[in-house]
């Protein structure tokens, strides 16, 4: 009894945390979104390289900090060195040697190290170029953002267009299966021609093909979304918005008359970095013409025994200290600072050129941008006319075709006119949330 009742507790304990580990992955777009900038693999690598960023700022700053190092050095002179000295030093005969050794055979040395520098131009150009290089990793951040952002609304687009295409061709296929069931009794009844059944069924055919193509599309489009949310394949998510109502909520005709500034776009800013590293590059080169200063302390001790007493009160430890002051000039490097300061003014003049260019092209860009989304609202209405246009052609023949007034030929045809307007409602529904979704990109608009 009691081992039953253990085993009871196991199993659902195990289920328990079965159910724990399982995420329930909801999401409407925003909330897909939000959950993409936080979880997703690039956006993750680009806040650690602002994490990176910091830390190389301060690393730039501290270069110019104090700093101080201590030590300690042992040496064991297994066998000394000797030297040859006069022997008449110690009154010997004139023109003879005797061999001395200097030393004893433990030395040890404690010192210690404190320096700062004081003036070097280099230095001060590397905390602007820090700072700089901050602004980079940060504007690399946002755009990473941005591309996420873009990610995230096209594949939910498109796992909403692919459902919906699943749907509209199921509701075909039953349809036409039902019609195809009725030709065919008509059929058998020598009503009608056997031509009619055939044509029906190919229309069929031509449905089921499309249905499982649709139905493959949709499983990537889920997987491309969870690969963009940062979510493993194998999990569940479910989404809360429907196609009609995202279409709609980006349906705004007033964006595309607003005004737009080339500053506020992330590639504009990003030329901007680009521009502002030449010119520090410049300004670093020049620098290196300047003197640099710099100051350091140093103090130890030195200890001498032929026995290894360190460590005793009788050890005698013979301290030293001394200031140093390090003066350095550039006096003649045979132009090689000016070719190299030259090189740098070129490369700040291309970024010139570059960031003009970076200018003219966005509002190239916006331009055109603004022109699709503009048009895809155009064709977003006229798609919902002409497919309620071909809904009521497809239904009127369908009427005359059972009546025996038309034919199969003109049945199918105004079948395909039908198919074909909703695959063109469908697109042109998700073309409006992408087209709006470029010029957001473009304009920097969250």
């Amino acid at each position: 009894m009691k081992q039953k009742f253990i085993l009871a507790l196991l199993v659902i304990s195990g289920l328990l945390n079965a159910q724990e580990k399982q995420e329930d992955y909801n999401f409407s777009l925003e909330e897909a979104i939000a959950y993409a900038l936080e979880h997703n693999y690039q956006s993750q690598n680009a806040s650690k390289d602002v994490e990176a960023a910091k830390k190389k700022k301060w690393e730039t700053t501290a270069s110019g900090l104090p700093q101080i190092n201590a030590g300690a050095d042992y040496q064991h002179n297994f066998v000394l060195q000797k030297s040859i000295i006069p022997a008449e030093f110690f009154g010997g005969n004139p023109g003879e040697f005797v061999e001395v050794a200097f030393g004893t055979k433990h030395t040890m040395n404690a010192y210690g190290n404190i320096s700062q520098l004081i003036f070097d131009g280099s230095y001060l150009v590397g905390l602007q170029s820090a700072k700089v290089y901050l602004q980079i990793s940060e504007n690399a951040k946002e755009k990473t953002d941005l591309e996420i952002r873009e990610l995230v609304i096209n594949s939910y687009g498109n796992v909403l267009l692919a459902r919906e295409s699943v749907s509209i061709l199921e509701s075909n296929k039953s349809s036409i299966e039902k019609t195809l069931f009725e030709t065919n009794e008509t059929f058998q009844n020598g009503l009608t021609e056997e031509e009619d059944v055939e044509q029906l069924q190919i229309t069929l055919s031509q449905i089921n093909s499309s249905l499982a193509n649709a139905e493959r599309n949709e499983i990537i489009a889920l997987n491309m979304l969870k690969y963009v949310l940062g979510i493993d394949l194998e999990e569940s998510i479910t989404l809360k918005d429907e196609l009609e109502n995202l279409t709609q909520e980006n349906v705004d005709l007033t964006v595309s008359q607003g005004s737009f500034s080339v500053e506020n776009s992330i590639d504009y800013k990003i030329e901007q970095n680009n521009l502002e590293s030449n010119r520090l590059l410049l300004k670093l080169e020049k620098s290196k013409a300047l003197p640099s200063l710099s100051a350091n302390y140093n103090f130890g001790y030195n200890a001498f025994n032929d026995q290894f007493k360190f460590f005793t009160t009788e050890q005698k430890w013979l301290n030293y200290s001394y200031l140093g002051v390090n003066l350095t000039v550039p006096l003649f490097s045979s132009l090689a600072r000016s070719a190299r300061t030259q090189q740098a003014r070129i490369a700040f003049e291309q970024s010139k050129t570059s960031l003009k260019s970076t200018e003219q092209k966005l509002l190239l860009d916006y331009q055109k941008a603004k022109s699709d989304y503009e048009l895809s609202i155009e064709l977003y209405g006229t798609n919902k006319d002409n497919l309620q246009l071909a809904e009521r052609i497809e239904k009127k023949q369908s009427v005359k075709f059972k009546e025996g007034i038309s034919s199969s030929f003109e049945y199918t045809e105004a079948q395909r006119q039908l198919y074909s307007a909703q695959q063109n409602y469908l697109q042109s529904m998700i073309d409006v949330i992408n087209k709006k979704t470029a010029l957001d990109k473009i304009t920097n608009t969250k």
